[in-house]
């Protein structure tokens, strides 16, 4: 055997899709104050998004009946035990529903978390 010195690969400098993973306090924020839309698919092409977060301040009927009308979808308000009032919009409007969060000034540009396939 030689003598060889083994030196360490130098970082590739790529990204990391899990950086933010462990990190919830990376601007002084938790999870609870980010806006999280998903997507869920249900059967066959039909999906359905959820939107959970909005701050108890809003009367979420109102957002919901206004989402319905500009995006021509149906919706409802759902109660879950964990998570708390939960938007449900039929099909997939994630970006509809960023947009119009934005637009309207509910909630800022970073404050949304955008989830899906």
């Amino acid at each position: 055997m030689s003598d060889a010195v083994v030196l360490p690969a130098p970082s590739l400098g790529g990204f990391d899709p899990f950086a933010d993973a462990g990190d919830n306090d990376v601007k002084g924020k938790d999870a609870k104050d980010y806006v999280h839309v998903r997507v869920q698919q249900r059967n066959g092409k039909k999906c359905l998004t959820t939107v959970q977060g909005l701050p108890k301040k809003f009367d979420l009927d109102k957002i919901l009946k206004a989402l319905k009308k500009e995006y021509c979808c149906n919706g409802t308000v759902v109660e879950d035990k964990e998570l708390g009032k939960v938007l449900q919009l039929q099909g997939d409007q994630r970006k509809n529903v960023s947009a119009f969060l934005i637009g309207n000034d509910l909630t800022k540009k970073d404050a949304i978390k955008v989830h899906g396939f």
